[in-house]
């Protein structure tokens, strides 16, 4: 069995060269936070600069300012982006800037292992290369599929289709580091209702306070294609949504009702084990991998908005087949996804017994105390 090191050193290798694609010779940008924030843990950088090190990759750090809102990066990190072979990003600045195009040729990695200990877990440590072919699968049966259908125990109920024109789905302009969702599906062919527990919460998008907005009881979020037409609930978690989304819709200038994509968690090595209450922001950044939970872009016409509805345990069936079940992703109910499987042992283990962690609180649920 390897130790924390080994295991540390193990994710790091397959982030540089299963994602970066890097070799001996080649040169990362490692884009950092600030020490002492607490969203990236510092032993991730030293496990990264380390692994490079060993690998003859010439690895180099720099320091993002942590900010509410990030449009683009300055020049000088450009500039220094462009100079090498790829940047990775452990810095909240990258996930801010996860759909806009980067200038030129840039390669840029987003890390949504926070810490030594994720990297080193199956989250880091499972063959990049097999999540993206899986990724494929899923994202082929979503776009052929004629109807699909999303529950929940909560009572989620909400039935749609890809378009034609969107049966090719569009992802961030970033590498995804694990790869940990399928691409977004568009919503605009889906109604029904959402029932959302715990509370609603940023995306990453844009940091803001409060991050995240309490809930006491199930509230469901009513939905025709693009738009959220209504809420349902106990009266004052209704007054609290409604009150959240016009906040941050008249803070930002955004439409505070449209509903753009949403996607599930496809990563079994995916676990969150603090409660999502003691860092909303480290939850919202990292938890939402885990098959376990479904999120909806809302709250902007962009992805991925600026509220995140959360779908806890949910069924998803494509065309009556159940692609996840109660939050358990069904690799074998995949076109082609046993293929892949077969060559990737270390995988179908890892499905067979998924991590279960979510940042669930005291009941099983999603939970703001």
């Amino acid at each position: 069995m390897l130790d924390h090191k080994e295991n540390l050193h193990a994710g790091a290798v397959n982030l540089l060269t299963r994602c970066g694609g890097l070799s001996a010779g080649d040169s990362v940008l490692i884009v950092r936070e600030p020490p002492g924030l607490g969203y990236y843990r510092e032993c991730i950088v030293d496990g990264l600069t380390q692994a490079a090190a060993s690998l003859g990759i010439r690895a180099t750090v720099v320091q993002a300012p942590f900010t509410e809102t990030a449009t683009a990066p300055d020049e000088a990190l450009v500039t220094a982006m462009r100079a090498a072979d790829l940047t990775v990003f452990l810095a909240r600045l990258g996930d801010q800037l996860r759909f806009q195009d980067l200038p030129g040729a840039i390669r840029a990695i987003v890390c949504y292992a926070l810490d030594g200990i994720m990297l080193g877990s199956g989250f880091g440590r499972l063959d990049h290369a097999a999540m993206v072919q899986l990724r494929d699968r899923i994202d082929n049966a979503m776009g052929q599929a004629r109807s699909i259908t999303v529950t929940c125990p909560a009572g989620t109920d909400f039935t749609g289709h890809v378009a034609p024109i969107d049966a090719k789905p569009k992802d961030t302009n970033t590498i995804r580091f694990p790869l940990s969702v399928h691409s977004p599906v568009p919503a605009m062919n889906f109604s029904g209702r959402i029932a959302q527990r715990g509370f609603l919460v940023g995306t990453g998008s844009r940091f803001y306070q409060p991050y995240a907005c309490a809930l006491e009881d199930v509230l469901f979020v009513e939905i025709e294609g693009n738009r959220i037409t209504g809420f349902s609930g106990t009266t004052s978690d209704v007054a609290r949504a409604r009150a959240h989304y016009r906040g941050i819709g008249e803070r930002y200038g955004i439409d505070p009702y449209f509903v753009h994509s949403w996607h599930c968690g496809i990563h079994p090595g995916c676990a969150f084990r603090d409660p999502a209450r003691d860092s909303f922001e480290r939850w919202s950044g990292s938890a939402f991998g885990n098959p376990r939970l479904l999120h909806v872009h809302t709250c902007g016409a962009y992805a991925p908005g600026e509220i995140s509805l959360n779908i806890l345990d949910p069924t998803i069936t494509a065309d009556g087949i159940a692609l996840w079940q109660a939050g358990r992703l069904v690799p074998e109910a995949i076109p082609g996804a046993t293929e892949i499987l077969d060559r990737h042992p270390e995988l179908r283990a890892a499905y067979d017994a998924p991590a279960q962690d979510c940042g669930l609180g005291p009941e099983g649920a999603l939970s703001f105390v």
